[in-house]
């Protein structure tokens, strides 16, 4: 196949993502590139400090996720758009009648955060209506926020995306609208501009676009 060929010296091909991007959309991209180029390994790094040097020095071919400052010379594509929301247990308490913002508010819940923060913008959104939520646990990434969730009543806050992949795989848990507004998030994708005309990074970026825009269903919120 001429696009594998093309590849090759990509090999393993390493991406900077988070588990968000990993954990929802990694299996559909490694079917991508099973099919179209099944001689390249997938490796995706840890996120770090998120230096913009690993990108200028070929560490990494890609850098995936909620992107800031990254240098004024890298491309970057925006990809999707997300939302957040509340999930808890079956049967949680919060579920029997409307979530208020002040009910919201008075369940325990964990904050995401690789760095270890508590405060974030949900806090902001409380506090602007006089509320604040008490905060029992702070865990590196999504997947362990919602698992944490899944097994006790604390509330956890993930991607619309991260919810939806767990209940199309069975995972005990209902999600629901945050009841107060927080900003949405912007999943974009970048590399340095030697490789803007690459072939084969060329593809790779296709596959990566492919994997997250055409992976969106979002299934039922189970019983």
């Amino acid at each position: 196949m001429r696009r594998a060929t093309l590849i090759r010296r990509h090999l393993p091909a390493t991406v900077r993502a988070s588990d968000y991007v990993a954990g929802v959309f990694g299996a559909s991209l490694q079917a991508i590139v099973a099919r179209e180029a099944p001689q390249v390994t997938l490796r995706f790094a840890d996120q770090g400090k998120e230096d913009v040097a690993a990108l200028r020095e070929g560490r990494i071919d890609l850098d995936i996720g909620v992107l800031g400052g990254i240098g004024p010379e890298i491309r970057k594509q925006t990809l999707l758009h997300d939302r957040f929301v509340a999930v808890v247990r079956r049967g949680h308490p919060l579920l029997k009648g409307a979530v208020t913002a002040r009910r919201f508010a008075t369940a325990m819940h964990v904050s995401a955060s690789r760095r270890g923060l508590s405060h974030g913008p949900i806090d902001d959104a409380l506090a602007a209506l006089g509320l604040s939520r008490p905060v029992r646990l702070v865990v590196p990434g999504f997947h362990a926020a919602m698992f944490t969730a899944a097994g006790s009543d604390i509330v956890a806050a993930v991607p619309l995306a991260v919810a939806a992949s767990a209940v199309r795989f069975g995972l005990k848990i209902r999600y629901f609208d945050l009841p107060v507004p927080t900003p949405r998030i912007a999943i974009a994708q970048a590399w340095h501009p030697r490789f803007d005309k690459d072939a084969g990074h060329r593809w790779l970026r296709q596959a990566v676009r492919k994997a997250l825009v055409g992976s969106r269903q979002q299934p039922s919120n189970g019983p």
